[in-house]
């Protein structure tokens, strides 16, 4: 028995370095999807048709703007959730009593190695991976081997964990994917379309099977990200993240649930300027402790179940 569970504790392990060995890849692959997307909307299609006069070059003048745009934009917020770190536990931080509530977040006997009769050190949290306290809402991750602020979940496709300092910038790169790969979804499908006419199609044959490469798999992806984006926005509206959600399970309350307006605040800041762009404004960063990951505000006088 003991030697089963040793094995799979050992499978646990290689499968974590695996994801950390994929994250060059992937970077890749985006990469990869950027360029044959480029290739097919701009070489191929729209940049000919600028010299075509009318309405075609009017089109293919407004279908180019908008697409550069948008791909600055992600390729924008995608490096910026790449290398932004998404927050570590400050060395020798610890843990403050509320001195209103009386209490912070709880800890079993078991979870903190050692009974002890203080109520302070009942309520805090603690990680035995790292040998450290856990500020709230802070999880460990087997991939990147730490523990990390406000994590929501460890992403292959940024090479990172998305947490408390990088969540916006995911939540923008997965809005700026979706309407990019939906404008070249929608820039394609008369190209798409052609393929099974009766007519002759212009182009070369490489064109063509870029072109067909293009919109299947930015079809694929705004459908896919589509729905991802909607269950992010459902959890930003509800202020907690993938882990939060999941553990809570049916409790019916949540501590941190300030309301749509606030809790879409502690996610993009407080100046709207800056809710569409991969940065905050300095006045947010020096006004909201939520952004940096070790302080949330909740609602007053909430004995919430916690973790």
């Amino acid at each position: 028995m003991y030697r089963s569970g040793a094995v799979m504790a050992w499978n646990v392990f290689k499968f974590c370095a695996a994801l950390r060995g994929l994250g060059s890849i992937m970077i890749l692959v985006v990469l990869g999807v950027v360029g044959v997307t480029y290739y097919a909307v701009v070489v191929c299609n729209y940049a000919p048709a600028l010299v075509d006069g009318d309405l075609d070059s009017l089109i293919a003048v407004a279908v180019l703007i908008l697409f550069h745009s948008l791909l600055v934009m992600l390729l924008w917020s995608y490096f910026s959730v790449v290398f932004t770190d998404p927050g570590s536990v400050p060395p020798n931080w610890r843990p403050e009593l509320d001195e209103e509530r009386g209490d912070t977040d709880p800890l079993t006997e078991s979870e903190f190695g050692t009974a002890s009769s203080d109520p302070v050190n009942l309520r805090v949290r603690y990680c035995r991976k790292c040998n450290q306290f856990k500020p709230p809402r802070c999880h460990h991750c087997s991939v990147c081997g730490r523990c990390v602020l406000k994590m929501d979940h460890h992403c292959v496709w940024v090479v990172n964990c998305v947490g408390a300092l990088n969540y916006k910038y995911f939540l923008l790169f997965l809005f700026y994917t979706f309407l990019e790969t939906s404008l070249a979804t929608l820039a394609l499908l008369p190209h798409f379309v052609a393929f099974f006419s009766d007519g002759e199609i212009a182009g070369t044959p490489g064109n063509l099977a870029t072109t067909f490469l293009a919109f299947v798999l930015n079809l694929a992806f705004a459908l896919s990200v589509l729905g991802f984006l909607i269950m992010h926005i459902s959890l930003v509206a509800a202020n907690t993240t993938t882990i939060e959600a999941y553990e809570k399970k049916t409790t019916p309350k949540w501590r941190y649930d300030l309301g749509r307006k606030r809790n879409l605040e502690q996610v993009f800041g407080l100046d709207r300027r800056y809710w569409f762009i991969p940065t905050y404004s300095e006045e947010d960063v020096r006004r909201m402790p939520a952004l940096q990951g070790l302080e949330y505000p909740s609602k007053p006088d909430f004995d919430a179940q916690e973790f």
